[in-house]
């Protein structure tokens, strides 16, 4: 509880942190609305490119393996290092490509029906040049970076640890002001705090707009401060990480992965390395008890001599792209490391839920509708502080010329 001596200095501290970020956090609010809904709005926008219908209703989609040999014969220009091994019902299957060099290559997605191997449409992530099939993800630069590249991202990463600092902040602005002497028969403290959380019916405009202000943000405090600290660990993982680590377990598969030395000889290929992920995914299940729900990529990091194979398991919070990971030796097929999104270390199974959470990745349309109206409602509570602020000054603006 914030003395009365304080309460000016967070006051302060609240007010200039939400003018600061009040810009950034309109667009995020609004572009992450749209978010929610992205793979819904590109398959209406572009159904020849992001649905795939079965020919029958008893076919089988192709081999993954044999689709991407095929993509990376029709791309010989780049490395196709990446393959899913899965889509969902009635989409097309994603592969991405990787330039040899530094040089951008023109096209570094490629949608393929999963059930003729057609090649159904690519693009250049995120250039809105191409138009429509970019417009989502020039929305989603939009959201992280204000589509300025890792400048964005840098400065997009610093408005999330402000925003995470100012939630404990309005919060504490909310709690009743702690009390020198409690006077006999004076009201407790959760009964002071109540009004907080209510709106005045009758106090006027501007009484409506403060209460909202308030109410709106003890309501969805909890929220508010995922998508906060979720936008930190996604643009300055570095500061993310030295917040958590020291204070959960992690599970040190990045680490491990990232300390490899690529072993000599030949790499095993495309088809033994799938073939090796499942035997050290099985494995990794039963010591771990688990169940393993579908197989999602395999991808090959050919500058650490890494393949990781990757599924969607029962410690996944995500309905689709399971992160449940086993990183193995690309020539010897020996395990390095293996990574569970939950149940393993405290501080990844935080990871996985706020990053889900914030994503609208899991509990299907209803959460997402709620993420939805969560981004109308972080925009709408950025504007009502600069009302709030507005109207303030306005006030005191008026008070010196009556002085004067």
């Amino acid at each position: 509880m914030p003395s009365l001596h304080m309460r000016p200095a967070l006051a302060a501290l609240h007010r200039y942190a939400g003018l600061l970020m009040a810009g950034f956090l309109i667009v995020a609010g609004v572009t992450g609305s749209a978010l929610a809904w992205k793979d819904e709005l590109e398959a209406a926008m572009l159904p020849a490119v992001f649905l795939a219908a079965p020919p029958a209703p008893d076919a089988a989609p192709l081999d993954a393996l044999l689709l991407r040999e095929s993509i990376a014969a029709r791309f010989p220009q780049a490395s196709v290092t990446y393959a899913p091994l899965s889509a969902p019902p009635g989409r097309s299957m994603v592969f991405y490509l990787r330039p040899p060099g530094d040089a951008p290559l023109a096209s570094d997605e490629v949608f393929v029906d999963p059930y003729t191997g057609a090649v159904l449409g690519q693009r250049r992530w995120g250039a809105i040049s191409q138009g429509a099939i970019n417009l989502l993800p020039f929305i989603e630069r939009l959201h992280y970076a204000l589509a300025l590249g890792d400048t964005g991202l840098f400065i997009f990463g610093l408005v999330a640890i402000v925003w995470t600092v100012d939630c404990f902040i309005g919060a504490a602005l909310t709690f009743p002001a702690r009390l020198k002497k409690r006077s006999p028969g004076g009201k407790p403290w959760l009964r002071r705090w109540r009004p907080s959380w209510l709106l005045r019916r009758h106090g006027g405009s501007y009484k409506l707009i403060f209460d909202l202000h308030r109410a709106g943000g003890l309501w969805l405090w909890a929220m508010l401060l995922v998508f906060a600290w979720s936008g930190v660990a996604f643009n300055l993982y570095g500061v993310y990480a030295a917040v958590m680590q020291p204070l959960f377990p992690h599970q040190g598969a990045e680490e491990a992965v990232a300390r490899h030395t690529p072993s000599p000889g030949p790499q095993l290929d495309w088809p033994a390395a799938r073939t090796q992920g499942r035997l050290l995914m099985h494995a990794l299940a039963q010591r771990h008890a688990f169940a393993i729900v579908e197989e999602n990529a395999l991808s090959y990091e050919r500058a650490l001599g890494v393949y990781s194979y990757n599924v969607r398991s029962s410690r996944d919070v995500r309905a689709h792209k399971g992160l449940t990971t086993v990183f193995f030796d690309a020539a010897s097929g020996r395990q390095l490391a293996a990574w569970l999104p939950t149940g393993a270390a405290s501080g990844d199974t935080i990871r996985s839920w706020i990053s889900a959470l914030h994503m609208a990745s899991m509990w299907g349309w209803p959460f997402k509708m709620f993420i939805c109206a969560m981004g109308v409602l972080v925009a709408g509570l950025s504007v009502s502080g600069v009302l709030i602020w507005r109207r303030k000054r306005q006030g005191q603006a008026r008070a010196k010329a009556l002085i004067h």
